[in-house]
């Protein structure tokens, strides 16, 4: 999937990959995407619904070995 900027949250837990992703949304225009690399078991809970608070879009993750991509466009 293509994106515009990537977040290496690899090795944080909870709530961590998420307030990461909000900081570096800030700095993105409407409609990039944004990459989360995360490890967190907890992020394929926490990043989608993190999406449908804020009104970004979640356009979906992909496993990526231990690690698992999220994307995320900006609303």
């Amino acid at each position: 999937m293509e994106f515009d900027d990537d977040l290496d949250a690899l090795g944080l837990l909870c709530p961590l990959p998420v307030l990461k992703a909000r900081k570096r949304l800030k700095s993105l225009e409407k409609g990039q995407v944004l990459r989360v690399q995360a490890t967190d078991p907890a992020a394929v809970i926490d990043v989608p619904h993190f999406c449908a608070e804020q009104g970004h879009e979640f356009l979906g993750r992909e496993e990526n070995g231990t690690a698992t991509h999220y994307f995320i466009r900006k609303g």
